[in-house]
């Protein structure tokens, strides 16, 4: 199934508020202190992020920073809409206006159900060169038949779609300052990401604020989710939802890319979305770590420009945002 005539598809956008990188790097180092132990918040020169332990396809998080959000749960829940398949190609090239400019485009959506026929967690990870040429180090996880296991398979250079839902962080792939976000025990109920983003917008207010990067679950484990095939019935509720997703823990070290936002703008933005994947066969959807006393993370990060708002479903529901 080809996925979706990029020119037709709605776009919406607005501009995010930008603090400068130091004045969130001390409203970030105030708040995490609540919900881990040891925490160090710096703005740094990105390092190669190509490298171990991050294995992302570009460099850096610079150059046009810009958040999208693809779809949404409602093409999910609580039936399926099997139409809806992005080419994060040409939606990238869109949201930066030029299809000349080199990027890269890392993030957490439904993933290319048609390459592996069957539904899927993508885990984003491509660089397009400015003569169209693609990388992939993109990843995708699918359960087992038996659902006792997950299969992470790696998505070629020549598949770069993205079903239902997606929150993708776009930008030149330049090196440049970042902020670099390191905890270590987590004495608070907050995942890592909620910590960050619940600590932005307590600060920031109506002031909307987002982020995207990577980060990586250096020690511990986390519980991590994988989708079953497509459901024949619908999924109306929390319940039917939760016992239809594959729940494991799932060991470091991972890599998880995405975006956070501190508030839906108007936009039925997901306020938060972050998929890992690992070097060892793991990986899905993240929620938490389930080791608070010995876990450890390193994240970078940088602030988005605008948020690129891309097939807004007309009909919303909150379920399945977690």
């Amino acid at each position: 199934m080809a996925s979706i005539d990029t020119t037709i598809l709605p776009f919406e956008e607005k501009s995010l508020y930008m603090p400068p990188l130091d004045e969130i790097q001390d409203v970030v180092a105030a708040g995490l202190t609540s919900n881990f132990e040891t925490v160090k918040v710096e703005v740094v020169d990105c390092p190669n992020l190509t490298e171990d332990p991050f294995h992302l396809a570009g460099q850096g998080l610079n150059g046009s920073p810009t958040l999208i959000e693809l779809g949404g749960p409602p093409y999910l829940l609580p039936h399926v809409d099997y139409t809806k398949l992005y080419d994060l190609v040409s939606i990238s090239q869109k949201a930066l206006n030029s299809t000349k400019k080199e990027f890269l485009a890392i993030g957490a959506g439904a993933g290319p159900y048609p390459y592996v026929d069957s539904n899927c967690e993508g885990m984003y990870n491509l660089k397009v060169a400015a003569n169209g040429h693609v990388l992939s180090e993109s990843h995708l996880a699918q359960i087992t038949p038996d659902r006792k296991r997950v299969l992470l398979k790696k998505i070629p250079n020549t598949e770069t779609r993205c079903a239902l839902l997606g929150n993708i962080f776009v930008c030149e792939g330049r090196p440049g300052k970042v902020l670099k976000v390191s905890c270590k025990k987590r004495t608070g109920p907050q995942d890592f990401i909620a910590a960050i983003r619940t600590t932005l917008e307590q600060h920031y207010g109506e002031r909307t604020v987002g982020m995207g990067g990577v980060f990586l679950l250096k020690n511990g484990k986390a519980k991590q989710h994988v989708m079953s095939p497509f459901s024949e019935t619908a999924l109306n509720t929390e319940d039917e939802l939760n016992e239809w997703l594959n729940f494991f823990d799932m060991s470091a070290k991972l890599i998880a890319v995405g975006t956070l936002v501190t508030n839906e703008c108007d936009l039925d933005l997901r306020l938060q979305h972050f998929h890992s994947f690992s070097r060892h066969g793991e990986g899905g959807h993240y929620h938490i770590d389930t080791t608070p006393d010995v876990v450890e993370y390193e994240g970078y990060f940088n602030v988005g420009e605008r948020i690129v708002r891309v097939d807004k479903p007309a009909n919303t529901h909150k379920m399945g945002r977690d």
